[in-house]
């Protein structure tokens, strides 16, 4: 949001909560979405929901239909929805083809995971003396700023489809990530590789959320936590 006004955007930001720069709508009910994007030249989806994101894109698109003003729409997504078969991912490649189909000018952004997801893995895994990680299976985080950047520049660009991935710049496998995270948060933990089954944890091992010919990010995932930790070691 910060960085679209520095671009000078004008934005309406969706909240169900009344608040400063906010607009007062809701995704689940339709209630106050028509007046949302009445007028909007580009809309920036990133809402998500407990019950799951079609609906909403669905709600969300049938008003910018009816608005006549055909806006930009603007989905983030996630690298590897096509490959994986996780439900969430399964429910993320659902929206790209709503998106799609729209009748909307329309570009996605697939990303890989952020760098606060890992962590919060990490440290949610950390509760007893051994940190399990799934084996064989390598992970590409890219930090949530640069995706934000990215989409600063799309909203402001013509609609471009399926623009390149934007991967993190590295990928390593998730013992090593772990063992960076517990160097930088101070924990003392053993570290046990775990070969999951199921075809979602294949699709992992296989690398099928990963984009290595796109490693565009510059923020590694120590150089994250360096900073994300910073206070707590002072």
């Amino acid at each position: 949001m910060e960085r679209l006004r520095a671009a000078g955007r004008q934005l309406r930001v969706l909240s169900r909560h009344a608040g400063p720069g906010r607009f007062v709508g809701d995704l689940t009910s339709g209630a106050g979405i028509d007046d949302a994007v009445r007028g909007a030249t580009a809309i920036v989806h990133c809402a998500t929901g407990p019950r799951g994101d079609t609906a909403l894109t669905r709600t969300l698109i049938d008003a910018a239909r009816r608005s006549g003003d055909h806006p930009h729409l603007l989905y983030i997504s996630i690298v590897g929805v096509d490959r994986v078969p996780l439900g969430y991912y399964r429910e993320k490649l659902a929206v790209e083809r709503l998106v799609e189909g729209s009748g909307l000018p329309w570009t996605i952004q697939r990303a890989t995971q952020f760098h606060d997801l890992l962590d919060r893995l990490f440290r949610a895994l950390s509760h007893s003396p051994v940190l399990p990680v799934p084996a064989a299976t390598s992970f590409q985080p890219v930090g949530v700023g640069e995706v934000a950047d990215r989409l600063v520049h799309l909203a402001g660009a013509a609609p471009a489809g399926r623009p390149a991935d934007l991967g993190g710049p590295q990928i390593r496998p998730a013992d090593d990530l772990a063992r960076t995270w517990l160097a930088a948060t101070g924990r003392r933990r053993a570290i046990l590789p775990v070969r999951l089954p199921g075809s979602v944890a294949k699709g992992y091992r296989d690398g099928g959320h990963l984009c290595p010919e796109h490693a565009d990010g510059q923020l590694t995932f120590a150089e994250y936590l360096a900073g994300h930790y910073a206070q707590d070691r002072s």
